[in-house]
């Protein structure tokens, strides 16, 4: 709800010229996931030993409380520091998709985390177009206070709706040991893919997040001023309704055939999809190409995070899907700036090119090690035999 008008709201809190907005909209984005960078893992650590449930709800109210008082900012410092204690707290997709994760069989992971995929993009679908109409009939403030209590709604939610089965009670021992941070470092290096699946999830946010703080301001470009919130509202959801679309589907597709091969062919297929953004000259043309990117991009977090749980013991999920989490606000720190400050210096349509580009570069970096990997487990087996 917040996303498509936080620049604009920026620009409301002062007399500012263009280049200033573009930047602190990319700092005041990225500065939340600076905090969140460095607090996922811990919560993961946490949430391993003492249960989800309770990081859930910690979280949900966490942030709540922030968004509430950002509505009563009266200086772009005021913001600023609001998100970055937001930070601290966020991380309620990411632990709901580790607490899901592991009370789900393997083999159905991608399909169950792909409908849970489907819930957070409703909310992402319908989010921009609400929180762009409210915006524009009652103004940027109240918007801020009608999110917190959607948010204070959730952690009732969890807190009375949702029960967890303890992995504790799993028959599996290596499912039940407890591992030492060492040992789970150890376990990510030894498994060259689930290595670099978790980078992934660095250059994915990258990608996804370098247009989303100036991409209000293209819309303004390209559209007019008319109706501004929602238009950019609109050019949001577009992508929340092809990411709604698909994300289920991809889950089930990588449960059939590997969830690495259809990993690989969604960060292809994002990055083709990405590149035409550059050249669009009206609201619709955008429009349809963040409907594509969304149904591309879609599967890869139900996809990435159903990998991981088949690579990972049980008991040490949350730690790794912590980390996957951490670098997922890496990507959410540099995406927003390495955007602000490549459309500052060489326009919107150099974000657009640079992020389709660094999408193709990492699928075929992970087709490369995903290749690597098979082609000496054959040798071994082959050598065994």
């Amino acid at each position: 709800m917040v996303i498509p008008f936080l620049s604009l709201y920026i620009d409301s809190l002062g007399n500012f010229s263009e280049s200033y907005v573009q930047t602190w909209a990319g700092l005041t984005f990225a500065i939340t996931f600076v905090t969140a960078f460095i607090f996922a893992p811990i919560w993961g650590k946490v949430s391993d030993r003492f249960g989800r449930k309770k990081i859930l709800i910690m979280s949900a109210t966490g942030v709540g409380l922030s968004v509430l008082l950002m509505g009563f900012a009266t200086s772009v410092w005021q913001l600023f520091l609001l998100r970055l204690v937001m930070g601290i707290f966020t991380g309620f997709i990411p632990m709901s998709q580790a607490l899901i994760s592991t009370q789900t069989p393997k083999e159905i992971a991608g399909r169950v985390l792909g409908t849970l995929q489907t819930g957070s993009i409703t909310g992402q679908l319908f989010g921009p177009l609400l929180g762009g109409t409210l915006a524009d009939t009652f103004g940027y403030a109240s918007s801020f206070q009608w999110v917190s209590v959607t948010l204070f709604l959730s952690a009732l939610l969890v807190l009375f709706g949702v029960q967890e089965i303890q992995y504790k009670v799993v028959k599996n021992k290596q499912d039940r040991k407890i591992y030492s941070t060492k040992e789970v470092i150890q376990h990510i290096i030894t498994h060259p893919v689930l290595l670099t699946v978790l980078l992934m999830s660095t250059l994915v946010q990258v990608a996804h997040f370098s247009i989303q703080p100036i991409l209000s301001l293209f819309v303004a470009e390209i559209h007019g001023p008319q109706h501004i919130a929602f238009f950019a509202g609109l050019a949001f959801s577009a992508a929340g309704l092809g990411n709604l679309l698909m994300s289920r589907r991809w889950g089930m597709l990588g449960d059939k055939v590997g969830h690495i091969k259809i990993l690989i062919t969604l960060l292809f297929l994002a990055g083709i999809v990405y590149l035409p953004g550059a050249f669009v000259t009206n609201i619709w043309q955008l429009v349809v190409l963040r409907f594509l990117l969304g149904a591309a991009i879609g599967g890869i977090i139900p996809i990435r995070i159903a990998y991981i749980r088949q690579e990972a013991p049980l008991s040490m999920q949350g730690e790794v899907l912590g980390y996957n989490t951490s670098l997922r606000f890496l990507g959410n720190i540099i995406g927003p700036m390495l955007g602000g400050f490549i459309a500052a210096a060489a326009g919107y349509s150099a974000v657009f090119i640079s992020t389709g580009l660094l999408l193709i570069l990492g699928g075929a970096i992970l087709l490369f090690t995903w290749y690597r990997q098979e082609h000496t487990e054959q040798s071994l087996s082959h050598r065994q035999h």
